[in-house]
């Protein structure tokens, strides 16, 4: 049965009284928005190498967070002390870091107006807590899963790891915003190596994404665990036998296993409007999709849809509320191959003159201040769109590539290269076997205009990455990207064993 309430020990805390505290505070000195969030985040890691544990930790972070919009500035404050004094305290602290910004000249900051909610609680979607299973049961499941994979040839050496967070946040702003939200999160990963007959190592991972789900999703409620672990030794078999991919210009038919990370480096980031407006530039880049451009860039082809989303179900961006207290909302970014839209926070929205925020304000932790981040941004499926062997039908030298491994990506998310998991050749319309040591490289207007087939929704998966790092201080944010199966035409391959000079 799912979860339909906030933990109780949590839920147990002060929560009323903290709120109150700070923002009658945080009003009475003046502050024309304040907003509090009590959060606590439990974080657990668990890794095992050949059956044997390797790691195990269990953080829990527990706090209260206060930021102000004092005339025409930000300030920030927080504590781990969860009593009524320490939380007015806060607002002291909080305006006068406002007054030093100013004193200092920062630019003056206006939020882009947001209607009072009243009072929410909300509670993702899953059965069981990761968090709250015993650490005996989480290994004995990945310990089972190595001892399988390593008396199966020809695999040397097995690494499994488990990476699971529960987080509850209650918020509260001067409007009249009161919410309390409670989702989970985990990520499974399972790799196998071996040798081939040259020495040479190769690995192969699991494909599985991390998923804003319960334990139950590690038990096979969404995802074949048990199939995938058992084809996982002859697909690495292959692999080792597999020839050496030919550079060139090859027809790419790419699997949602893969593409949600160029969709996340290409376009989840190249949108957000904060780096495209140049603040981010000192840290992760800006873009190349600059604000002159909304409405007449060619992003791709008429066949990119590319949404932002923070309602999904099981996405790992997935809230009711963002953190400051924006409702949650469905966005277009690219429609029919042309840049629409941005990720916005309030005061980006404002500063663009936008209107009303899409809801992308989130902080890593109740001790940082809520920065603009990424929704779920995703690929578009084709109604009544084609499956993998329909797509590949098209392709008389290509690629299908599955799995994601290495990245790169230029300052201006305009330049790329990406590898994989798995590559097979497509002949004549047909997989054909395994290579090995494949690159793709593009600009990324290139690539996206060569999108010339998008999979239906039978080809769709909700993908995502637990460690997205923005800002300074840096913060990381679990992000989700679907995708359906998708063809691009003619993309440049390397050959990464060549290009190392091995």
């Amino acid at each position: 049965m799912p979860v339909v309430r906030i933990d109780e020990a949590f839920d147990a805390l002060p929560l009323g009284q903290l709120t109150a505290a700070a923002l009658e505070r945080a009003a009475a000195l003046g502050a024309g928005h304040a907003e509090v969030r009590v959060e606590r985040i439990r974080t657990q890691a668990l890794s095992l190498r050949d059956g044997q544990v390797e790691h195990a930790s269990d953080d829990v972070e527990l706090g209260v967070g206060l930021r102000v919009l004092h005339d025409g500035s930000v300030g920030f404050a927080a504590t781990v002390e969860l009593a009524g004094d320490a939380a007015a305290a806060l607002a002291d602290r909080a305006v006068e870091a406002a007054r030093l910004a100013a004193r200092a000249g920062s630019r003056r900051v206006e939020l882009a107006g947001e209607a009072a909610h009243g009072t929410h609680t909300w509670v993702a979607p899953y059965g069981r807590d990761a968090t709250a299973v015993p650490l005996a049961e989480r290994v004995a499941l990945l310990a089972g899963w190595s001892d399988r994979l390593a008396s199966t040839a020809p695999v040397e050496h097995v690494t499994a790891t488990l990476l699971a967070v529960s987080e509850q946040k209650h918020f509260a702003d001067l409007a009249g915003t009161v919410t309390t939200q409670q989702r989970v999160r985990l990520q499974p990963i399972v790799e196998i190596l071996a040798l081939d007959g040259d020495g040479r190592l190769e690995t192969m991972r699991t494909l599985a994404p991390p998923a804003a789900r319960g334990y139950e999703y590690l038990e096979g409620d969404g995802w074949d665990f048990a199939g995938e672990l058992a084809a996982m030794p002859e697909l690495l078999a292959e692999k080792l036998r597999a020839p050496s991919v030919v550079p060139g210009a090859y027809d790419l038919v790419i699997d949602p296993t893969n593409l949600w990370l160029t969709i996340h480096e290409s376009v989840g980031h190249a949108t957000e409007l904060d780096r495209a407006l140049g603040y981010e530039a000192a840290y992760a880049g800006t873009s190349f999709a600059t604000f002159d451009q909304l409405g007449s860039l060619r992003y791709g082809s008429e066949l990119m849809q590319v949404t932002g989303d923070r309602t999904t179900p099981y996405g790992l961006a997935t809230v009711a509320y963002d953190d400051e207290g924006v409702e949650a909302q469905s966005f277009d970014l690219v429609r029919d191959g042309t840049l629409v839209g941005y990720q916005l926070d309030r005061s980006i929205a404002a500063e663009a003159g936008l209107g009303r925020s899409n809801g992308c304000a989130y902080a890593a932790s109740p001790l940082l201040v809520p920065i603009q981040r990424m929704a779920n941004v995703s690929l578009q499926p084709a109604p009544g769109g084609p499956g993998l062997e329909a797509l590949c039908d098209g392709v008389e030298d290509g690629l299908y590539v599955v799995g994601d491994k290495s990245w790169s990506i230029d300052m201006q998310r305009h330049n790329f290269q990406f590898t994989g998991q798995r590559f097979f050749r497509i002949e004549r319309g047909r997989l054909a076997g395994q290579v090995r040591d494949v690159a793709y490289q593009a600009r990324t207007t290139d690539f996206w205009g060569a999108l010339d087939g998008v999979g239906g929704p039978q080809t769709y998966l909700l993908a995502g990455a637990f460690n997205c790092g923005k800002g300074q201080p840096g913060q990381v944010a679990p992000v989700g990207h679907g995708s359906p199966i998708a063809r691009f035409r003619q993309v440049r391959v390397l050959n990464t064993r060549a290009e190392a000079g091995r």
